[in-house]
């Protein structure tokens, strides 16, 4: 029983390193995508660049996330278009602008 009682604490510790690895990955991966859509997409107005901002790291899988924390560090390259994009495109992220950029779609 103890060991069982350790796996589970060391689980839960483990499941609560990757939660906080992964919000930092998202707060990191905000500024490239900010600069993804101000500049490569203008049709976006600028009151709304945080909500689709939002929209698209709420998401991204993980290896996306870990590219656009890559990119806010290392800077936007086609690849980081290319991600934005692709996120963007997905059904949930459209449904997310809906609700948080109204104005737009």
């Amino acid at each position: 029983r103890c060991v069982l009682v350790m796996a589970l604490l060391a689980l839960t510790a483990c499941a609560e390193v990757q939660t906080a690895a992964d919000q930092t990955g998202r707060r990191a991966a905000q500024s490239a995508v900010t600069e993804v859509i101000a500049i490569n997409f203008p049709q976006v107005p600028k009151p709304l660049i945080e909500a689709f901002t939002g929209c698209v790291i709420d998401n991204a899988a993980a290896v996306e996330v870990r590219e656009l924390a890559k990119a806010s560090v290392i800077g936007v390259d086609q690849t980081t278009i290319d991600v934005v994009r692709s996120i963007l495109e997905r059904p949930a992220t459209q449904t997310c602008l809906r609700t948080n950029a109204p104005l737009t779609i």
